[in-house]
């Protein structure tokens, strides 16, 4: 017995129809994928202004106040944060000095990650995963900056932020939103590696080169695996003042 023309046209789909699905299918993951890049650059951005701004600020406000930089000697100011030493500036778990200095001069801090711990940044990496950046102020004795002659890097004192807690995606986005470019050894933000500070150039010849990436990149993450938690590294912002 024949079967109805109409039933016929059940037994499945017919290549276009197979098509057109998978098109719509690609362009949903398409506009999933933007929106996240979207909403990760708008995250990267709010960092950058509110709390990495957000300090700059309170800092020089503090500089403005007192007339010299944080836990300086006063009686005989060095110019340098904590009047040189090597220990910095930062707020733990046992103490708030970070904190309490800059409240004690009157300065307005950023929100950060809630009262009593805004010199902290929770956010959330290319994973998906929890990340807590910080911030701490200390004086590098080394900061490469040119100078005549050879070598034609020499190293100067300088006050630095340091930031604590840079994934390779938010070093990127940070460097390439105060400097320009994305270079972890030159410009005002630079990567801190320990061993071989790559702030530091003291001795090097030559120009620039035109890309020094920061070392890690977001396929490295704490476990090794690809869905894990990245690595992180630490960021050196120099200050004005």
């Amino acid at each position: 017995m024949p079967i109805p023309h109409h039933r016929r046209r059940c037994n499945g789909f017919t290549i276009l129809e197979m098509s057109v699905v998978l098109v719509i299918i690609a362009l949903i993951i398409g506009a999933v994928s933007v929106g996240r890049d979207v909403y990760r650059s708008a995250v990267a951005e709010r960092i950058s202004t509110e709390f990495v701004q957000g300090w700059i600020i309170a800092y020089d406000r503090y500089v403005a106040q007192v007339g010299t930089v944080p836990l300086d000697n006063l009686a005989n100011p060095t110019g340098r944060v904590r009047a040189g030493s090597p220990t910095p500036l930062c707020d733990t778990a046992n103490t708030k000095e970070l904190r309490d200095e800059m409240l004690k001069r009157g300065i307005t801090l950023p929100t950060g990650r809630a009262e009593g711990m805004e010199s902290h940044y929770v956010y959330q990496d290319s994973n998906g995963e929890p990340q807590n950046l910080q911030v701490c102020f200390t004086s590098v004795t080394d900061w490469a900056e040119p100078a005549p002659g050879s070598p034609p890097y020499i190293g100067r004192t300088r006050n630095v932020m340091v930031l604590n807690g840079l994934t390779p995606e938010l070093a990127n986005q940070l460097d390439n939103r105060i400097d320009g470019r994305i270079d972890a050894r030159f410009g005002r933000l630079r990567e801190a590696t320990s061993g071989a500070a790559q702030y530091n150039l003291t001795g090097a010849v030559g120009s620039p080169p035109d890309d020094n990436p920061w070392s890690l990149d977001s396929t490295a993450t704490r476990d090794g695996t690809p869905d894990g938690q990245s690595r992180v590294m630490t960021g050196y912002l120099k200050m004005n003042q």
